[in-house]
């Protein structure tokens, strides 16, 4: 066996080892502690309560440090969020899944390192950055390419796409084929699936609008165009419809929250 050979077989072993399984259901676990706090600060900003609060995955993982042995869970969610990014990218490079669903999973990984470096960020230098203000950074060097404003333009419409993909997936409930339904009770499996018709439809509502704001900041070549899910979260206040619908939004992902307990239990892994 070559030396490629042989690492890659080690790699796969490590892959399927149970601790890596345990880790990675912590991971889910940790995942839905953002997005309930992310809610959770949501809803504050709606009711005139967040003055100067980031609803976005740093502000949640601040919040986290700020409790009483916040450093402890912080380094609970870095174990569990690396194993999240291993077992997804296990999931890319070995599985005999199909193209999309490899893309998928070496898309999800990414997300998961980039949320084990802001934890990394809060534990050793105090903050995390705004999700904002790394969506503008991007942006503005993007822009600043050959044909910037295309491939702009081109990540916003891909970001709409996600939106409406996450709002399918919640609606014809196919996030169902990542769960173990046979180790679920009936009931377990209706409130798995209205957790994750609500959670899904929420997330994709505001991938949808920052999708839109990252087509704006390609039309107008503007980078301040651009947001992350804290300036999305308040652009819903600022709809006819007011904070209610960023209350809506806000309830969405703390449901989420709920699935991503449930998942951390019932993911096939």
């Amino acid at each position: 066996m070559s030396t490629a050979q042989s690492a890659r077989a080690a790699a796969r072993r490590a892959a399927d080892h149970p601790m890596l399984d345990r880790l990675a259901r912590v991971g889910l676990a940790c995942r839905g502690v953002l997005y309930a706090l992310i809610g959770v600060l949501a809803i504050q900003i709606a009711l005139g309560g967040g003055a100067g609060e980031q609803a976005d995955k740093g502000g949640a993982i601040t919040t986290v440090a700020e409790l009483p042995f916040g450093a402890v869970l912080l380094w609970v969610m870095v174990a569990g969020f690396a194993a999240l990014a291993l077992w997804q990218a296990s999931e890319a490079i070995f599985s005999h899944q199909k193209a999309f669903d490899r893309v998928e999973a070496a898309g999800r990984s990414a997300v998961y390192v980039l949320i084990f470096s802001t934890l990394l960020s809060v534990l050793l230098a105090g903050r995390a950055a705004s999700e904002d203000e790394k969506s503008q950074d991007i942006t503005g060097k993007l822009l600043d390419l050959p044909a910037g404003q295309w491939i702009v333009g081109a990540v916003g419409l891909g970001v709409i796409a996600l939106g409406v993909y996450w709002v399918w997936q919640g609606v014809a409930k196919k996030f169902r084929e990542e769960l173990n339904l046979g180790q679920m009770s009936a009931r377990a499996r209706s409130v798995m699936e209205k957790l994750g018709l609500a959670g899904y439809a929420a997330r994709g509502a505001i991938a949808g609008l920052a999708g839109i704001f990252i087509v704006q900041a390609a039309i107008t070549h503007d980078k301040d165009k651009a947001g992350g899910i804290d300036a999305t979260l308040h652009a819903f206040a600022e709809t006819p419809a007011g904070p209610w619908l960023l209350v809506a939004v806000a309830v969405g992902l703390m449901l989420f929250a709920g699935y991503c307990f449930g998942e951390s239990r019932w993911r096939r892994t």
